[in-house]
Parts: C-alpha cells; structure tokens; sequence
C-alpha cells in the first residue's frame, strides 16, 4: 500500500508540470505539434526554396550563431552533427522551446534519447503509448552524431524565433541562436 501511494505520487510530480506546460502552450496556440504552427511558419516545398543554409551542430554551440532571415521566404537547411552527442535543429519560439524542453526530458526518460544515439524501438514504444516520441514535427530534427539532415521551412511575416537544440541541459548551456525577419 506504502509503495502503490509513492508511486502515485512519484507519478503526478512528474506529470502535472509537463500537463500545466502543455495545456498553457496549447491555450496560447504555440505547441509545436501542429498547433498555432503558422505563427511560426509552415513547412516549406522544395520547389520554393529561395536559399539553403548549412548549419553544423557542435556539442552546445551551432555554425551559424544567428540566422538573417527575410519574413515568407522559404529555407532548405542542410543540419549536421558534428558534436559527440545527439542533437535537434528546432525552429520555434522561446515559449516553445520552453514546452518542447519538457518533451524531450520525457524521451530522455522514456530511453529514447541516449547520449550517442536515438533508440527508435523505445520511440516507437513512447509514441504508442502517449503519442509522443517519434519526433516528426515539421520545425524540428534530431540527428545522432555525424547523421546529415534536411529541414525545408517557410518563414512567415512577423515573429520572433529561435533554433535550439532542446534536448535537457543543452539549450541551458547556450545551444540556440536568434532568427532575424527582415521585410
């Protein structure tokens, strides 16, 4: 009986910072699941790519540190991991990133994301359950080290974003840039 109250505990601690997170980003149309998506832009089609940006993941810092951007274009970025850990390439607000960070604590939980690699089974297993965990978003990619990726997305006319990596301790530690729109 002692245990089943302690895990019951256990299990609301963990459960009702990320409910509250969500809720409130849902409210405010900023959940990078395909919610309040246009505020940050869309995916874009290859067809109207304007530009691609290389961009090099090191352990907590990107190549490019900034991102000059005009409002409605569409970008290919072309993301490689060049650090010793797995790290994500994520377009969103600071709002975002915020809610996004807890997602990915989750993962880290859930035994997806490991040091050096992501474990696929146990995102399949995460997604199945919650319906979280295989990271498709359109704004975002999550890369093993030395992996190569495309991110093709169009901006839109006004906000302010960032990209981050998200993956616990690594935007904390500097690992995200500004996006600048200009007309």
């Amino acid at each position: 009986m002692r245990n089943s109250i302690f895990s019951l505990a256990a299990s609301i601690a963990v459960c009702v910072p990320l409910l509250t997170a969500s809720l409130s980003a849902l409210a405010e149309g900023r959940h990078s699941h395909g919610h309040g998506m246009h505020k940050i832009g869309e995916p874009g089609k290859a067809g109207n790519v304007t530009r691609t940006i290389s961009v090099k993941m090191y352990d907590n810092y990107f190549e490019p540190e900034a991102l000059d951007l005009k409002e409605k274009e569409t970008v290919r970025f072309v993301v490689t991991n060049k650090g010793e850990f797995v790290h994500e390439f994520n377009i969103a607000t600071a709002a975002m990133h915020e809610t996004h960070a807890l997602e990915m604590e989750m993962m880290v939980e859930h035994g997806v994301l490991e040091p050096d690699r992501i474990n696929r089974e146990a995102a399949k297993h995460m997604q199945e359950i919650i319906g979280h965990g295989m990271h498709e978003e359109g704004n975002s990619i999550l890369l093993e080290p030395g992996q190569t990726g495309e991110l093709i997305w169009k901006f839109p006319d006004h906000a302010t974003l960032e990209f981050a990596c998200n993956i616990p301790g690594h935007y904390e530690s500097g690992m995200m840039g500004d996006i600048k729109l200009a007309h």
